[in-house]
């Protein structure tokens, strides 16, 4: 081959070239992305439209409908489902996987636009969000109250005098105004939302008597607050040397001014606030609420910017964290809850530790069989040009390294260096016929490279189109096929070039006459050598017993095709038995639980049965603590870590299973004591929900809302009342 050729009359450049792999490789493989799968673009558009005060009646017919018909002439939708609750439209756009999100999501925004008019003036606008799996919290930071701190910490270090710890409003502004941006400064951080905090608010209570007497209506007071309360500009007054901005300043500087605002008047009398209202500088009504172990807290969950590196943004933010904590508040301490990196670091090790298990006992096995360290070392190059010049190729398609990218190159391992494994044995029995090392090197490649090319392309003719079948499994190996495809051709392109410019220029004197077994000269020969000569000496006798049995069945061709038929038969009745499932079982230690209360309940009994569940899960010894979420919106998407205290993690994690199930069991049994229904839910797989809800005798009250079309990835909640997910970590070995 002409490139073999190349190779040989110019070894330094075939070097060059397989340095260019090298290097390029290491620097994309330092620029590439880390995730735990692939990145997949789901074309789902979710459009929330709200109607305050509306019923669901009137919330179908005068936002549901109008939204369907509007987006239902949009090409490639492939399901379209709507929900109506009080006060909030729900349609949810699902398009065939060949559609582009971010268009479909254009396509939506502009077919509501064109509805938009024809809603009432009491609907709000509707919100378009394209659904995308990276976008959940992959972090969240607890601000707690520092019990442990001395007095003497407390200390004010410039006045002497004892420094008070923060109320609620003043730690939510400081969470919010301090800690919030400092989070947000972080490279790759995209979004940071705060949970249960308490803001300042100045509430004005009306005096139903005082209003009643002086013939002013509430909507008076309002009107009177919203315009009075504001800065507002008035134009410019210029001159021939300058230019000067005029604009009325009337905003309220302390809550007092309230008192003195004109609402009205009789005559010339001005009726001010003070007389119809009382006015409280206090907090803003709770929106939403976090637990820490059964007490509230603050909760910062972080979202990362759209392709961002999930480790990298992680370890970001926890370094801010360390460099914040000298400086906080008196009385409060952070502390991380939610970690997704931990699983990413966790399965991307353990495939990269595989990998590189693989890569040395294939080495081991070649040296083994080849009885010699140089012809090693040529063959044993293809893996790491071959696999490091892959990730050039992952980056220049925009890979990450992920389970799947990583299992494709563990994969391939054993494939990569079979072409330089055939090419070098080829060289050698050249090399044995008599031939110089340079000409065995040209003769040898040639000779053997319609072979190695058709054992190449036909693996690339499996695995190509794996990276193009389609379907959300296609998805997910699209980058698995072309990794391996990648991977091989430049393990064929290495044995065509460098093997045998380095056989050529590289001869290994170990190499004698076919038949001709030299005595041992060397230490090597002495020491390493006598292991390999009897690995030699046993593969020789395995090889005389394979001819014995080939010897056989050729004389017996009828037994020989009976027992291929029965082992094939055999195997197909077998498949029914192997389980199926979407991705492996993993247990990182985190366990979820979503809890829904009746329709119309408050925040304060939400808040109740919330303390009831964390107090059921702390009587397993395991946790180590919980972490809940009151009215967040996302329910079910919060994880917990579970780990097996000493003495009872000798078997596999999952022996904890049995005790959260009895704890669902338990929490189900309880939750409707007080006479009122609750539905319990699931958030991780299905198979653990049907584990939990499975053939037993559910208590009156109790119910699941999870029918049998739910699925793993479903985030369907009842409707109506607050939802709370707990997170329930437990104690380290």
């Amino acid at each position: 081959m002409w490139f073999t050729r190349v190779s040989l009359h110019n070894p330094v450049f075939a070097t060059m070239i397989m340095l260019a792999f090298l290097v390029l490789g290491a620097f994309s493989y330092q620029r590439l992305p880390i995730d735990q799968f692939p990145n997949i673009d789901m074309p789902v558009v979710v459009i929330t439209t709200e109607y305050p005060g509306a019923s669901p009646e009137i919330v179908e017919t005068e936002v549901t409908k109008k939204v369907e018909e509007g987006v239902n002439s949009i090409a490639g939708i492939n399901a379209l489902t709507s929900r109506s609750y009080e006060g909030v439209s729900v349609v949810i756009v699902e398009f065939q996987l060949y559609v582009n999100g971010r268009k479909a999501a254009d396509d939506v925004r502009e077919k509501i636009g064109l509805i938009r008019p024809t809603f009432r003036d009491e609907v709000k606008e509707p919100r378009v969000l394209r659904f995308d799996p990276a976008n959940r919290a992959i972090w969240s930071l607890a601000v707690l109250p520092d019990t442990a701190a001395r007095p003497e910490q407390l200390a004010s270090s410039q006045s002497g005098a004892p420094a008070r710890q923060l109320s609620a409003i003043e730690l939510t502004n400081w969470a919010d105004q301090v800690l919030k941006k400092r989070l947000e400064n972080v490279r790759g951080v995209g979004q940071v939302n705060l949970v249960g905090g308490s803001k300042r608010e100045i509430n004005i209570y009306l005096k139903p008597q005082a209003l009643e007497a002086f013939g002013i209506a509430a909507e008076q007071v309002v009107a009177a607050v919203r315009g009075e309360n504001q800065n507002l500009p008035v134009g410019a007054i210029r001159s021939l040397t300058q230019e000067r901005i005029v604009q009325i300043d009337a905003r309220m500087k302390r809550p007092e001014d309230f008192q003195h605002m004109i609402v009205a008047r009789k005559g010339n009398v001005p009726i001010r606030l003070g007389q119809l209202a009382d006015i409280h500088d206090g907090a803003q009504e709770l929106e939403s609420l976090a637990l820490y172990n059964g007490q509230r807290t603050l909760l910062l969950t972080v979202q990362k910017a759209q392709d961002e590196n999930t480790i990298g943004v992680i370890d970001g933010l926890n370094k801010t964290i360390a460099e914040m904590r000298p400086t906080l508040p008196p009385g409060v301490r952070l502390e991380p809850v939610t970690d997704l990196s931990r699983p990413i670091r966790v399965a991307v090790s353990n495939v990269r530790g595989t990998l590189i298990e693989g890569a040395a006992l294939t080495i081991l096995i070649v040296f083994l069989f080849l009885n010699s360290w140089r012809s090693t070392v040529i063959t044993g190059l293809t893996l790491p040009i071959a696999l490091i010049g892959t990730f050039l190729f992952m980056y220049m398609f925009g890979f990450t390294i992920n389970m799947v990218t990583l299992m494709a190159l563990s994969l391939c391992v054993g494939l990569l260096i079979d072409d330089a494994i055939v090419v070098r044995e080829n060289i050698v029995r050249h090399v044995q016929m008599g031939k110089s090392a340079y000409r065995a090197s040209l003769e040898g490649t040639q000779e053997i490279g319609l072979a190695v090319l058709a054992t190449t392309f036909s693996i690339v003719a499996v695995f190509l189109p794996i990276g193009f079948m389609g379907g959300i499994i296609g998805k997910f190996f699209h980058e698995f096929g072309i990794t391996i495809v990648a991977a091989v051709l430049i393990s064929m392109f290495v044995s065509f070039t460098l093997d045998p410019m380095l056989s050529s220029v590289w001869h290994d004197p170990s190499i004698h006459p076919q038949g001709i077994k030299p005595k041992p000269r060397s230490l090597y020969d002495k020491s390493i050598g006598r292991v390999t000569g009897w690995f030699e000496s046993a593969t020789d006798r395995l090889s005389d017993i394979y001819h014995d049995l080939l010897e056989w069945s050729l004389r017996h061709k009828l037994a020989t095709l009976g027992m291929a038929i029965v082992i094939f038969v055999t195997s197909l009745m077998l498949v029914p038995l192997l389980g199926t499932e979407f991705v492996p079982k993993a247990d990182f230690s985190e366990t979820t639980i979503s809890f829904n209360t009746p329709v119309g309940s408050s925040l304060e009994a939400t808040e109740a049965k919330a303390r009831q569940v964390e107090a059921i899960l702390h009587e397993l010894p395991e946790v180590r603590y919980t972490v809940s979420t009151i009215n967040t919106g996302c329910p079910g998407q919060d994880l917990r870590q579970c780990l097996c205290p000493p003495g009872r993690s000798q078997g596999p994690k999952a022996q904890c299973g049995p005790d959260v199930r009895g704890t669902a069991r338990a929490l189900a049994a309880g939750a409707g004591h007080d006479g009122h229904p609750c539905w319990l839910a699931r958030s991780s797989w299905r198979e653990q929900a049907d584990r939990i809800f499975s053939s037993r005798q559910r208590p009156p009250g109790t119910r699941t809302p999870f029918p049998d079309r739910a699925t793993e990835d479903s985030s369907y909640s009842r409707p109506g009342g607050p939802g709370f997910q707990p997170q329930a970590r437990q104690a380290n070995d």
